[in-house]
């Protein structure tokens, strides 16, 4: 199984693929980001992580797709704009075929640390030992897509242990 997780955004999109091996063990397949200017117009922007995102979606074939829910506690205009980002990146998904989870961040962190409040660092910290590397994945957003890739396959796991029960 090859998971996709993706850390959604417009300025920077967090993207990991992350393989889950026949014996149980995870390896990192790629990762990292896509950056768009913010001197451009929102719909280039938006234009922009489609046509990238899609291009590494076809490049690695992912099995499953994961994407980090919407949270937002005080700034609408970010909400708004990360939404947007969100939308498109469900778009490539859905366009090619990957069916699509979406998980909030505090079950992430939950599954990756054991704690639904951890902080980046712990859950950077865990990435990086699960995955067995040798540093912390860089920058931020590659890291977190990373664990989001992770949560995938553990919970496609629990899923599977729940239909043949």
């Amino acid at each position: 199984m090859l998971s996709m997780g993706i850390d959604p955004g417009t300025a920077i999109v967090g993207y990991g693929l992350v393989r889950e091996h026949h014996d149980g063990s995870l390896e990192a397949v790629a990762y990292g980001v896509i950056r768009t200017p913010s001197d451009r117009p929102m719909p280039e922007r938006l234009a922009q992580i489609y046509t990238e995102l899609s291009q590494i979606i076809n490049t690695y074939s992912p099995t499953i797709g994961a994407v980090e829910e919407l949270f937002f506690a005080k700034n609408v205009t970010t909400a708004i704009t990360v939404a947007q980002g969100r939308g498109v990146i469900l778009l490539a998904l859905q366009n090619a075929g990957v069916p699509i989870y979406e998980y909030k961040p505090n079950f992430i962190k939950q599954s990756i640390s054991g704690y639904g409040g951890a902080d980046k660092p712990q859950v950077q910290e865990m990435v990086r030992i699960l995955l067995n590397l040798e540093t912390i994945p860089k920058p931020d957003d590659a890291a977190d897509a990373l664990a989001i890739a992770i949560v995938n396959i553990q919970n496609s796991r629990y899923q599977t242990l729940q239909d043949d029960a």
